[in-house]
């Protein structure tokens, strides 16, 4: 297993993009300084997509324009074409992320395009970031399973993730974006995809729709993945698959990290603190099961009671 882990936390822009109400800029800011201090050093802060589609990144320069950049922490945003990496630009990105997928089905649903067109949109992007010294990430979606085809060959993911990979993406996050995948499922995935992408240049991003994703991190882990995307409080959910909940939790992959003595830098206690603060903006509890946790034991001490 590695040593160090480093987490990009998704929660501001993949967390909060599918919110049904509209997420104030002030919180989404606040929420990006907040997990700055609590040691994040990747934070997706939001998205370059057309408000037409994603109106809860409708305010994405004024959030650029406003964060706190803490010095080592990355803020990527997401680009899904060149239109949408210019404008990114402009307001002062130095990483930015495409996204494809493994499923044509999903592809064509979620972004009106083939796989391969949808790749093909991407030479453009990586040109320009090339040349403006911007650095690009990978997302391919559907890595474990679609909303419409079912099961998604390892080959498949493994052919997409290559061709992002030989575009120049220094990275490529492998998402179970509806949250079927089981341990041997994801292990199968990996290791077919790690004979065409180096496995130190893969990442893994889990959803918990059938509560799989802490032990799909760790079947990752011990495949050699030390890169995962999660989501503080646990925010976020794919529209198009019935039932599914957010990205895995910041703090409950945190926590277990830190039980098998694998390095994050980040502040736990600062991190729950976060999730129990956001949480309570959109108003509910937090979906991450360390956060509830932690939040009780202090309400009870708090109260005087025994735990």
């Amino acid at each position: 297993m590695p040593k160090q882990v480093r987490i990009v936390e998704m929660g501001p822009r993949d967390g909060l993009q599918n919110e049904k109400q509209l997420v104030d800029t002030e919180t989404k800011v606040e929420l990006i300084a907040r997990l700055g201090a609590a040691g994040l050093k990747a934070i997706e802060a939001t998205s370059f997509v057309s408000p037409r589609w994603v109106p809860q990144m409708g305010d994405n320069a004024e959030v650029m324009a406003r964060i706190l950049r803490l010095p080592g922490v990355a803020y990527p945003v997401l680009t899904p074409n060149l239109q949408g990496f210019e404008a990114a630009l402009a307001a002062g990105a130095t990483e930015v992320a495409v996204f494809g997928a493994a499923s044509e089905s999903f592809s064509r649903k979620n972004i009106n395009c083939s796989i391969a067109e949808s790749l093909t949109r991407f030479e453009p992007v990586m040109l320009a970031a090339k040349a403006a010294g911007v650095r690009v990430r990978g997302y391919v979606s559907c890595v474990l399973g679609c909303p419409y085809e079912g099961e998604i060959a390892p080959d498949a993911v493994a052919g997409v993730a290559a061709t992002l990979f030989e575009m120049g993406c220094f990275e490529v996050s492998l998402g179970d974006t509806i949250g079927t995948g089981t341990p041997g499922k994801t292990r199968r995935m990996l290791d077919t995809v790690a004979r065409r992408v180096p496995i130190d240049k893969l990442a893994g991003h889990y959803h918990d729709t059938y509560g799989q994703a802490m032990v799909n991190i760790y079947a990752s882990l011990e495949a050699g993945v030390a890169v995962f995307d999660t989501a503080v409080a646990g925010l976020g959910g794919c529209p198009y698959a019935a039932g599914a909940s957010g990205n895995v939790a910041t703090e409950d992959v945190v926590y277990m990290l830190d039980g098998l003595g694998i390095e994050t830098g980040i502040d736990l206690d600062a991190l729950v603190d976060t999730a129990g603060w956001i949480s309570e903006r959109l108003g509910r509890a937090p979906a991450s099961k360390v956060a509830r946790a932690v939040l009780a034991k202090r309400g009870l001490a708090r109260a005087g009671g025994k735990v």
